[in-house]
C-alpha cells in the first residue's frame, strides 16, 4: 500500500483582533506519515474581518487580508484499498475556495476522493456548497454527508437543492453514533450536540484513526446542557476540538446568551479545570468570534488559556491520526 510522507513548514501570520492586536508569529514543523488532521480554519462564521465591524483590526484586515483567517473547517487524509489518498473536509464554509486549495495542495486529493461533512445549517458550516455549484466549479458527485433534517433541508431548498438535481454533490444521511468510513482506517462518529436548530439538527463528529482520535464540536450551548459529559468524551480522544467563540461574558456586553448560546472559554477551562494536566492539553479552542481576544498569541487571555494547560487551534496546524 502506497504511504505518503509530508512535512508541512507552518508560517503563522500576526494575528489581530478587535483591539487591533498583533500577535507573534510561531513556527512548527510536523512529520506525519499516515492518516492525519489539518486545521484549516478558525473563526466563526462571520470570519474575520467582520462585517460591519469598523474598529482598527477589521478596517485593517479588509485592506490587507490575512491568509490565516479562515472559518472554521478541518481536513482529514487517509488512503483507500489501491494506496490513493482519500479525504475530508469537515465544514463548507464562506473560505471553502481557499481552503480546498490549501488541503488538496499539500494532499494531492481529486474531488472524486473527497468528502465533506456538515455539522448543522448555520452559515459559517455549509454555505460553501455554493461554490460547487455551475456558477462555479461545476463538480460532479462531490459526497456530501448530512444528518436527516439537515439533508432534507438542503433537498428541498433552493439554491441547496440545485446542487442536488444537477448532480454537483451527492447527500449521504448521518445517523448519530453510526460510524462512515474514510478510506481504510479512518471513521468519523456523528455525536448529536444541543444548539440553535432552525433549519437542521447540529452535530458534532469523533474522528477516529488508527493510532489517535479528536473531537470536533465547533457548535454547542452550554455544555451542561448536552446530555454527554464534556469528560467523558474527552477521555476518549487526543485531541478536542471545542466551542470556543467568545471568551468570556465581557466580550459579548453581558447580553442574553439565550440569542448566542455558546459556552465561554472561560466556563470551559473551569469545568475542565479538574481534570489531569494530561486531558487538558488535549483541547483545542476552536470556532472563535472576531472579538475574541485569544486570536492574540500576546493578550491577557491567550496567555490565560495556555498557562492554564490547554490550546487555541492555530490555521494550519496538522496532527496524526
Amino acid at each position: 500500500m502506497h504511504r505518503f510522507q509530508i512535512v508541512i513548514v507552518l508560517s503563522l501570520l500576526a494575528f489581530s483582533l478587535p483591539a487591533c492586536f498583533d500577535g507573534d508569529g510561531e513556527r512548527e514543523e510536523y512529520a506525519v506519515d499516515g492518516p492525519m488532521l489539518q486545521v484549516l480554519g478558525t473563526l466563526q462564521d462571520g470570519g474575520a474581518p467582520h462585517i460591519g465591524c469598523d474598529r482598527p483590526c477589521c478596517r485593517n484586515l479588509f485592506l490587507r487580508p490575512a491568509t490565516d483567517r479562515k472559518v472554521v473547517c478541518l481536513g482529514v487524509t487517509d488512503t483507500n484499498a489501491d494506496g490513493e489518498s482519500v479525504g475530508a473536509m469537515f465544514e463548507s464554509t464562506p473560505d471553502f475556495p481557499s481552503q480546498l486549495q490549501a488541503f488538496q495542495s499539500a494532499q494531492d486529493i481529486p474531488l472524486d476522493r473527497l468528502s465533506v461533512f456538515l455539522t448543522h445549517a448555520h452559515i459559517g458550516h455549509y454555505s460553501g456548497l455554493m461554490f460547487l455549484g455551475r456558477e462555479a466549479l461545476g463538480a460532479n458527485n462531490v459526497d456530501v454527508w448530512a444528518m436527516p433534517r439537515f439533508r432534507e433541508f438542503l433537498t428541498t431548498n433552493g439554491p441547496w437543492s440545485q446542487l442536488v438535481e444537477l448532480g454537483n454533490i451527492r447527500l449521504n444521511s448521518l445517523t448519530e453514533l453510526q460510524p462512515v468510513s474514510i478510506g481504510e482506517s479512518v471513521r468519523v462518529v456523528p455525536l448529536r450536540v444541543p444548539h440553535r436548530d432552525e433549519y437542521s439538527e447540529t452535530v458534532g463528529y469523533r474522528i477516529e484513526g488508527p493510532r489517535h482520535a479528536a473531537l470536533f464540536i465547533p457548535d454547542i450551548n452550554k455544555w451542561e446542557q448536552w446530555e454527554r459529559a464534556l469528560e467523558e468524551e474527552l477521555a476518549k480522544v487526543d485531541y478536542a476540538f471545542l466551542d470556543a467563540t467568545f471568551y468570556d461574558a465581557e466580550e459579548v456586553g453581558y447580553r442574553d446568551m439565550a440569542e448566542i448560546p455558546h459556552p465561554f472559554m472561560v466556563e470551559s477551562m473551569e469545568r475542565l479545570g479538574g481534570v489531569p494536566s494530561s486531558e487538558k492539553t488535549k483541547v483545542y479552542f476552536i470556532h472563535l468570534n472576531h472579538t475574541n481576544p485569544c486570536l492574540d498569541t500576546t493578550s491577557q487571555a491567550y496567555r490565560t488559556v495556555v498557562a492554564s494547560g490547554f490550546h487555541v487551534a492555530r490555521f494550519g496546524q496538522t496532527l496524526p491520526l
